[in-house]
């Protein structure tokens, strides 16, 4: 995988809590994955055999080598990072709600991610902040689906829009 540096967040227009309303579809771009980049992940992360040793692999279910599941998840944050994450007022994430890899993935394969908002909704607790639920689908080049996560992600609401008794609390 192509990890060249992004270019920093600063010099990009800010993103906000109300840039992501449901239905907003962001396309996150794509990468294709590497024989080396598959082996050494999973030799600092997750070694099975599978995913280092290429004869293991060929005895394995898979038939060949392939990529750790949280491999293809660490991909599809980068291209997140790349494609808005970076560019907006994140505040980080409560979590996942829901992970599936539904297909290995091999050397050579062309990841590419989609984003959509599935709810947006300003939190009760911290009315500055605001609670994006997205769905992100990673496809491969023949546009099967190897990866589905949903879970939450917190942004900071745009000062100029929030009421004044909202900013003061």
């Amino acid at each position: 995988m192509d990890t060249a540096p992004s270019t920093p967040a600063s010099s990009h227009h800010t993103l906000y809590w109300e840039d992501f309303p449901a239905g907003h579809v962001t396309d996150c771009g794509s990468t294709t994955i590497s024989r080396e980049a598959i082996v050494d992940f999973a030799r600092q992360f997750d070694p099975q055999p599978f995913h280092v040793d290429e004869e293991a692999a060929r005895h394995s279910l898979f038939g060949g080598l392939v990529a750790s599941g949280w491999h293809t998840c660490s991909i599809a944050m980068r291209l997140m990072c790349d494609a808005y994450l970076l560019r907006t007022s994140s505040q980080g994430s409560p979590g996942i709600d829901e992970l599936r890899w539904l297909k290995p993935v091999h050397p050579g394969d062309t990841l590419t991610l989609r984003m959509t908002v599935l709810e947006s909704r300003p939190m009760r607790s911290k009315p500055h902040l605001g609670l994006v639920q997205s769905q992100w689908e990673m496809r491969n080049q023949n546009g099967e689906s190897v990866l589905s996560m949903k879970g939450w992600g917190m942004f900071k609401r745009r000062p100029d829009v929030l009421p004044t008794q909202e900013i003061a609390a």
